[in-house]
């Protein structure tokens, strides 16, 4: 935040989000009444599975999973969306609703807009249109190389991939969250990912706090991670405007 001549604090700007500040000065114009900006507290459910979406997210901080839980209610991450793209891609891909939930996995903030304002907008066949289908297609391609990654790829793989990409996305060496829950993100048990983050730290790649993981060595971190994550890094540059992941 800065501020103002007043000293007081301003809000940030939602040019914070890669795909608003995409935007050509005149679209961005438009849109700025309707944007409203909102907390994202840790483990709000946005929107549950099957859920008519009646709002656009586009975060400026913090972290969004994107979760498929089945009936036993054993549940894992599918995707995750920084201050790079928009959470509730079903408002205008037609479909209304989508198969999983949104929850903030960590804490940030994003400007909301609702489902009637973003339908005018893609209506328009400008450019948030142009940008938010892109998004959506590298959403599919992190969806659909996590589906491999899960199948085939070691837990240890897996945890490392996960702390580079949510790095990526707070733009930090430090995540802040349980070990716990990174389990239920990768749908394993907790006593699975603290053997490996133990095995982590030993090696000196990660330092482990009360609820935190802050990674030290991240080169190294990145040779010890899957190719998913250099594939899905990939994707994000090629596809989206800022080239961000």
């Amino acid at each position: 935040m800065s501020k103002n001549k007043t000293g007081a604090v301003s809000p940030p700007e939602p040019k914070h989000n890669a795909i608003l500040a995409s935007l050509p000065a005149q679209d961005y114009a438009r849109l700025l009444p309707d944007l409203k900006l909102v907390e994202m507290p840790l483990q709000w459910t946005m929107s549950e599975s099957g859920d008519d979406v009646n709002f656009l997210h586009f975060p400026i901080s913090g972290i969004v999973s994107l979760i498929y839980t089945l009936e036993d209610g054993s549940s894992s991450e599918t995707a995750l969306v920084g201050n790079e793209g928009l959470v509730g891609v079903s408002i205008f891909m037609g479909g209304e609703s989508m198969p999983t939930s949104t929850e903030v996995q960590s804490v940030g903030r994003a400007y909301r807009l609702s489902r009637k304002v973003m339908k005018r907008e893609f209506a328009l066949g400008g450019q948030l249109q142009h940008v938010a289908l892109l998004f959506t297609q590298a959403l599919m391609a992190q969806t659909s190389q996590m589906a491999v990654c899960n199948q085939h790829h070691s837990l240890e793989q897996q945890v490392c991939r996960w702390l580079l990409m949510s790095m990526d996305r707070l733009r930090s060496n430090e995540v802040v969250i349980t070990q716990e829950m990174i389990g239920q993100l990768l749908g394993v048990r907790r006593e699975s990912v603290t053997q490996i983050a133990g095995l982590l730290q030993k090696s000196g790649l990660i330092e482990r706090g009360r609820g935190r993981i802050t990674v030290v060595d991240r080169k190294n971190l990145e040779e010890r991670a899957c190719e998913c994550y250099a594939a899905v890094k990939a994707e994000y540059a090629r596809l989206l405007p800022s080239g961000q992941h």
